[in-house]
Parts: C-alpha cells; structure tokens; sequence
C-alpha cells in the first residue's frame, strides 16, 4: 500500500482510482488475516488525512455497508455518490455499446425491446447478454440475432432480482447519504 502511495504522489497531479474498495479495506470479520487488513486500512486513512500532493482518490464499493465507518465520516471523501441500476434509456445506450464493441451496428437491433427484456439489469449483465448472444447465434450458424439476445436475457436471473432485498437496502441508505 505505501507503495502504491508513493507512486501516486510521484505522479501528482492525479487521479487515483481504487475499484472495490471493500475487497481490500472492508471489514474482516473473520480476523484470519493477523491483522493486515487494519493496517492497509490505517496505513490508507493515515496517508490520506496527511497527503500534501495533488492526488485526487476516487473508489467504488458494490457493498459500502461492509466498509467500516470511519472510511465514510465526512472529511474523508468529499462526496458519497450513488450510482443504482441503469434506467430504460440507458440499457438502450448500453447494448449499443456493447453491440458496436463486436462489430455489429446497432441499427440492425430493436434497442427498445432489448432494453425492456434487459429490466432491471446491471451494465455487466447487458454485457452478457450481447456475449450469449454472440454464442447462442455462432452455434446456430447464424448472424447475431435479437432473439438470441432476447433468448439470453430471459435466461438471465439479473442481481436485481437474486439481490432484491440488499439492493432496496443499498437504495434506503444512499437516499440519506449519498
């Protein structure tokens, strides 16, 4: 961790982007570790109430009720923001994405209906979905299809569904927080 500190101040002016925060820095409760865990953590806070380089730190968490409380008290980041599951417009812009990355157009496909079958799915799972795709229309010999798209999304049980109740947990908290 100091290291990694020490290269973000030696490349300052920067953004530091730590992805899952949780998985390095939440709450060990099963103390296996001898400790390691809260030492990077308060090697981090340390370093991140002293720092006097421009290093401006970002991180995301999939589960911030894990991270222990003073990572969250006000000071330490700025802001706290939420970001929930894609809306239907943007499952369309998402599947275009994903469509032009496999070199497809996007005009081919009905983007609405796409976006309808894709309800209450995360971006990685519309991901998903045009990758199935791609498979389910290879095996048939043909070109990617909606109904191979539209076939791998009904086949798809999405977090929002298998997660209900911690995502209206994660909902609740941010509303007051974030």
């Amino acid at each position: 961790m100091r290291k990694a500190l020490k290269t973000a101040e030696a490349m300052s002016p920067c953004v530091l982007w730590i992805d899952e925060i949780e998985k390095s820095m939440g709450s060990s409760s099963s103390g296996t570790d001898g400790g390691t865990t809260a030492r990077v953590f308060g090697s981090f806070l340390s370093w991140m109430q002293e720092k006097k380089e421009a290093v401006f730190v970002v991180a995301t968490a999939n589960d911030v009720s894990s991270l222990p409380p003073e990572m969250l008290r006000n000071g330490r980041f700025d802001e706290l923001l939420f970001v929930d599951l894609p809306t239907q417009e943007e499952r369309k812009e998402i599947f275009k994405i994903h469509i032009e990355g496999h070199n497809r157009s996007p005009k081919d496909y009905d983007l609405l209906g796409l976006s309808l079958a894709a309800e209450g799915f995360s971006g990685a799972e519309i991901e998903q979905v045009v990758v199935d795709g791609l498979y389910r229309s290879y095996a048939e010999g043909v070109e990617l299809s909606l109904q191979s798209m539209v076939s791998a999304a009904n086949a798809t049980v999405p977090l929002s569904q298998t997660m209900s109740g911690k995502i209206e947990s994660l909902r609740k908290w941010a509303s007051t927080r974030a």
